[in-house]
């Protein structure tokens, strides 16, 4: 029932933004991050790790009792990573940088592109929610780049 409902939300986020990216479920990311998602641009394919992503929910909300919109946030990010004009030009010019912080300044641009694309597909979601789980996921580049947070709203 969760897998087809989960099934569903991709279906309908996927229609709202016209991606012909691919999708993949899994239940963990293979590696020793915490990833809900992740975003391959060789293969154009989205692969979302279901169980890290309930972890992150509980979390930060101490509950899974808006799992499926916490989900749909974190695959409206990655929908966000795959339509980014820009991200191709961002990870060569990563690539090419000898300098640290500079390589750091560029990774939060990818995110924030991202997130400004998401934020586009989820209007029908509560914006608090929404921003809490931005500045969340932000919150570790503002802290390398020993930045104040940004309001990204």
């Amino acid at each position: 029932m969760i897998q087809e409902s989960i099934r569903m939300l991709i279906d309908d986020l996927l229609l709202a933004s016209g991606s012909q990216v691919k999708v993949n479920l899994e239940e963990h990311f293979p590696g020793d991050r915490f990833a809900g998602g992740k975003y391959s641009m060789g293969s154009n394919t989205i692969t979302l790790y279901i169980e890290e992503i309930k972890q992150q929910c509980l979390q930060l909300f101490s509950s899974l009792d808006h799992f499926m919109d916490y989900l749909a946030v974190v695959f409206a990010h990655e929908i966000g990573h795959a339509e980014d004009k820009e991200l191709m030009a961002l990870a060569d010019k990563m690539d090419e940088s000898l300098n640290e912080r500079e390589r750091q300044e560029i990774a939060l641009q990818i995110e924030e592109n991202a997130w400004e694309y998401a934020v586009q597909l989820l209007p029908h979601l509560n914006p608090d929610f929404v921003y809490e789980i931005i500045e969340n996921s932000l919150e570790p580049y503002w802290e390398q780049l020993e930045q104040e947070p940004a309001l990204f709203k």
